[in-house]
This record gives C-alpha cells, sequence and structure tokens, in this order.
C-alpha cells in the first residue's frame, strides 16, 4: 500500500480490539487491522495462541497487545477492556469473533454444550460490548459483529449454533437502537462458507471443496480475508453512516436458493 491507501479507511493510530483472535478469522482481523496502522488488542481464551500472533504483529511494527480472555466470564472482559485503554489507550472499534460449535440437533444437543455455544456466541457478545461501551463511547467507536449465514438459514444439527448466531443478528440491531444515539454504531457481518483451520480438514476430501463452490454464486468458498476485509470497512469512520446493518459475505449462496431446486430443463452446473 502507498501512504495514501494505508490511511483510506482512517484507522491509523485507533485502538481497536478483535475477541478470537489466536487464529482463523480473527487472526487475519488482527494483521490486516496492525497492516492499515491500527493499534491492535488481541482477546482469546487461548493465551499462548493469542500471544504468537500478537508476536508476529510486533516484528513486523505493530503495536499489538496479547490479552487472555474468555468472553463468556464478565470479569475476563472487564479485565481485557481495563488493560487495553492502559496499555494501548481508549478503543475506537470492537470486533466480537470470537466463537465455538457443539454439533448435535435440537433433540440431542445436551444442555451445557447448548448453554457454553450461547454463553460464548451470543452472551459472550454483549459482555465484552459492554465492557468497552465507555471506551466506545468516548471514541465515538463502532462494534463489528462476526455472526453468519447460519443466523439466517437453519442447517441441521448445528442447532445452538444457528440460535445463537441469531441472536447476535438481533443483538447488533438492538445495540445500534440503544447505543447509537450515544455516538456508537454496532453492524453485523454474516460470513458464509469460509476456509479455516477448523474446516480446513473438510477440503481434503477430494472434490470437496468443488461441491462446495458450486452452491455460490462467485464458484469459490471464501478465506478470512474476506471477511476482515469488510470488518475493517464496518469498523472504520469510513462506514460512518452504517449503523444497524447486516451485510452477508458468502460469495452470493444465499442467492442460490431457486438454483438448488430441482427444475428440469432450467439447472445448471455450471
Amino acid at each position: 500500500m502507498n501512504k495514501h491507501e494505508l490511511d483510506w479507511l482512517g484507522l491509523k493510530g485507533r485502538v481497536c480490539a478483535v475477541s478470537g483472535a489466536a487464529s482463523g478469522i480473527g487472526a487475519q482481523l488482527a494483521t490486516q487491522l496492525a497492516g492499515v496502522g491500527a493499534s491492535v488488542a488481541l482477546l482469546d481464551s487461548n493465551a499462548v495462541g493469542c500471544e504468537a500472533v500478537a508476536q508476529s504483529l510486533r516484528a513486523q511494527g505493530a503495536r499489538a497487545l496479547a490479552v487472555a480472555c474468555d468472553i463468556s466470564s464478565e470479569s475476563d472482559t472487564l479485565d481485557a477492556a481495563q488493560k487495553v485503554q492502559a496499555q494501548l489507550g481508549e478503543c475506537f472499534a470492537l470486533i466480537n469473533n470470537a466463537g465455538m460449535l457443539r454439533p448435535g440437533s435440537l433433540d440431542s444437543v445436551s444442555l451445557l454444550d447448548w448453554n457454553r455455544v450461547l454463553s460464548v456466541n451470543l452472551t459472550g457478545y454483549l459482555l465484552t460490548a459492554r465492557a468497552f461501551k465507555p471506551q466506545l463511547q468516548a471514541t465515538r467507536g463502532a462494534v463489528v459483529h462476526v455472526a453468519s449465514i447460519s443466523g439466517n438459514y437453519p442447517q441441521s444439527n448445528s442447532g445452538a449454533y444457528s440460535a445463537a448466531k441469531a441472536g447476535v443478528l438481533l443483538l447488533s440491531r438492538q445495540m445500534a437502537t440503544e447505543w447509537g444515539p450515544l455516538g456508537v454504531r454496532s453492524n453485523a457481518i454474516c460470513p458464509g462458507m469460509i476456509r479455516t483451520a477448523l474446516s480446513a480438514k473438510f477440503y481434503e476430501e477430494p472434490g470437496f471443496e468443488a461441491r462446495r463452490a458450486e452452491v455460490t454464486a462467485s464458484r469459490r468458498i471464501g478465506e478470512p480475508a474476506d471477511i476482515a476485509d469488510v470488518a475493517l470497512f464496518l469498523a472504520s469512520p469510513r462506514s460512518a453512516y452504517v449503523n444497524g446493518a447486516e451485510i452477508a459475505v458468502d460469495g452470493g449462496m444465499s442467492s442460490m436458493l431457486m438454483d438448488m431446486v430441482p427444475r428440469p430443463g432450467y439447472n445448471q452446473t455450471s
């Protein structure tokens, strides 16, 4: 990037916090935020992985702080917000990204797994946002929630995950309604099929990637950078009038429903 491109988003020198930053989309978010000059706080329950990403960013000249944090713990989120403010400064953007998946149908998912998924994927987003709210209000900043297309389109055997992500979408709009007048924006991203460490094993199966790509309009699987690009825009002053929005980043998969319905003489395979 040249200097103009580096400063275009207006995030240079601003403090941005990312949860779930030890790997996958979260690590990519932290990397791209550092790449545009932001000071980055990396939050994750995986302290070792989180510190490793932070060290790699610092080695490239970025200001990066790793904070061990279980976002389902109110005390952890409050401590994290305090550390970020003390060591980096007041936070301008929070990207709620941490998440977990416990497979199971509504009939079979254990109450323990159900509660754990909701405590991280939904309640954790609220707790983290509340912990950082005073800083975000002071900086007139933004919250970006990484939800999922599963929040709009249920998937068999992922009942707890889908319900939690649907909750995130309403939480984001509720936050925009309540905090918008205070100067804090809230928006959500709905990723589709994204290649991460959690899904990497799937793509080792011959033909699997091609079958998945075929049900997207873009004919490819998404990468973490595809999500990070949109998240950086929503976190930045460039999206100052975007509030309460939900953006699907799924390569057009959610527009392919009718092409998935068998119609003799109409369906195409390429």
